[in-house]
């Protein structure tokens, strides 16, 4: 079975922001597991502003300009992908980075060389980890989410099952961060399209409006699970 899993920001990184190594122990640990079972797995992830602001020695509000956050970006995507490749190294298996931009979907040339790099890939039992191309992305023409991303690759590669990690407790009905009591359901239905208007905060994009997007693709029975 293919497996897509993408996980956010929020899930892998600790209270004061930065790269959690035990979130994402976590994570391979579950990744190994599935490889046990014969499984591929692609692991979709975000973070790499989340590592590099630490890196460059900035803290507090996150900056704001496109070039700056684009910068902190190329720093960080390293030291994240260092961590996916020490944590998965530990049960024996090996990381292979791929940064995708829209233009890998957009045109058909690109789109079939991502789809033959990734098909290869798995073929040699690497654990793809994916993340767009944050440090040379358009703003204009970007995913902006990587549960779109997610979704694009789950149908790139033919995945059986898309799986979104997150640190909700299901989807509410409003931003619970600003009320406290929003009722929440841990069914989708119809009222996703409604309930999901409101945005992630500043650390990422995505949020309920992410999923509403990529469970909008309905090739593979999508997934919900906690990323914690």
């Amino acid at each position: 079975m293919n497996v897509v899993a993408k996980i956010g920001t929020s899930s892998i990184t600790d209270e004061r922001g930065e790269i959690s190594s035990a979130a994402i122990d976590k994570l391979t640990a579950e990744v190994a597991g599935l490889r046990s079972q014969g499984h591929r797995v692609v692991v979709v992830t975000s973070g790499a502003i989340a590592a590099g602001l630490p890196a460059l020695g900035l803290s507090g509000a996150r900056p704001a300009d496109i070039a700056t956050l684009q910068a902190i970006s190329a720093v960080g995507q390293s030291r994240l992908m260092g961590a996916y490749d020490a944590a998965l190294g530990r049960h024996g298996l090996v990381a292979g980075q791929v940064l995708l931009a829209p233009l890998d979907f957009m045109d058909r040339s690109q789109y079939l060389h991502a789809r033959d790099t990734f098909g290869r890939l798995l073929d040699l039992g690497v654990v793809p980890v994916v993340n767009e191309n944050d440090a040379v992305a358009d703003d204009e023409i970007r995913y902006g989410d990587n549960d779109h991303l997610a979704a694009l690759v789950a149908h790139l590669i033919y995945a059986d099952l898309l799986v979104l990690l997150t640190d909700t407790t299901g989807l509410h009905s409003a931003d619970p961060r600003l009320v406290a009591d929003a009722p929440s359901s841990r069914r989708s239905s119809s009222s996703i399209t409604t309930w999901s208007g409101w945005p992630a905060d500043g650390a990422r994009y995505g949020g309920a409006a992410g999923w509403r997007r990529s469970c909008g693709r309905p090739r593979w029975p999508p997934g919900r699970a906690s990323g914690r």
